[in-house]
């Protein structure tokens, strides 16, 4: 009898693959997720494709200035004769897919992932911390964002470069500063709400250490919000990056990034305005396409936890 029970509790639970399609599925019932993922998808590929192809070197100067779109040139050229396809497209790779070190070495995923990673584990860690203990600590650690919180976030960039000087992994660390105070707060708020449940209880009953309970019982049933939260700290962390690079102190060259093509773009905005049209609807759209996600995801995970 309890071999049958047991075949049939095997039979009944969800397979790993099946349980991750249905976690990722909830973002195609809703129209304007799906909306999203296609934004995001289109310059995710546009950003693999950049690692392997380009219709030009992006920094070759050797083509007609400011010549508006042509069959060899889809979208035009520069001021410096750069073909802006090629640039745009070379963009991509230091926003979504790589992150340059120094000393020559190259990390898989792009600057503004890395950096919100960084928020994500700075911030999540002190939010729980902060909540589940309470007391002494939750003051200690809440002063010390809120401070943080108060300085405006472009000071906060200024300060960190100019610190740390310029680099793709200075422009991770600014972002993961500016970036894990929000998300503390709402890990917090989560922790404070969670730790009253009855299986977070449970668990100090049974004598479990605080790393345990925060980490196994808490941060698992506050995933949702923060995986929402993280979606909309992309957009936040591209924001950040074409910022400095327009202001001319973010990712050095020479890999062309989108804010430093709009600032060069802008004195010849009257004789090629494609050339800053271009980089800023990248900007937006792949922004527009994450907060769109995230929207999605949120209203059907709500829906769906009803």
């Amino acid at each position: 009898m309890a071999v049958a029970e047991q075949t049939m509790l095997k039979e009944t639970r969800p397979r790993r693959g099946s349980r991750l399609w249905q976690n990722i599925s909830i973002i195609f019932r809703s129209n304007v997720g799906t909306v999203g993922l296609v934004m995001v998808l289109f310059w995710g590929c546009v950003a693999l494709l950049s690692l392997f192809w380009t219709p030009y070197p992006p920094n070759a100067t050797a083509f007609t200035q400011n010549e508006w779109p042509t069959w060899a040139h889809p979208l035009g050229t520069d001021h410096l004769g750069r073909d802006m396809l090629s640039r745009l497209m070379q963009g991509t790779q230091v926003i979504l897919v790589k992150t340059r070190l120094p000393g020559g070495w190259v990390l898989p995923i792009g600057v503004a992932l890395w950096g919100v990673i960084g928020s994500l584990v700075v911030g999540v860690t002190l939010g729980l911390m902060s909540g589940y203990y309470g007391g002494w600590i939750d003051q200690s650690i809440m002063q010390l964002l809120d401070a943080l919180i108060a300085f405006p976030r472009i000071i906060l960039y200024l300060v960190v470069i100019a610190a740390l000087g310029q680099g793709d992994w200075v422009v991770i660390v600014a972002i993961t500063v500016t970036g894990a105070p929000g998300v503390a707060r709402l890990a917090r708020s989560l922790a404070l709400d969670i730790k009253t449940r009855d299986y977070v209880l449970a668990a100090q009953t049974r004598g479990e250490s605080a790393l345990y309970i925060m980490f196994h019982e808490l941060l698992p049933n506050a995933r949702g919000p923060l995986l929402v939260d993280g979606m909309l700290r992309v957009g936040y962390a591209i924001f950040a990056i074409a910022t400095l690079g327009f202001l001319g102190i973010g990712l050095p060259p020479p890999d062309p990034d989108w804010g430093n093509m709009v600032n060069e773009a802008r004195r010849y905005i009257w004789t090629n305005p494609l050339a800053v049209l271009w980089p800023s609807l990248a900007i937006s759209t792949l922004v527009i396409g994450l907060n769109l996600l995230a929207d999605g995801f949120n209203e059907e995970a709500s829906r769906y936890q009803r």
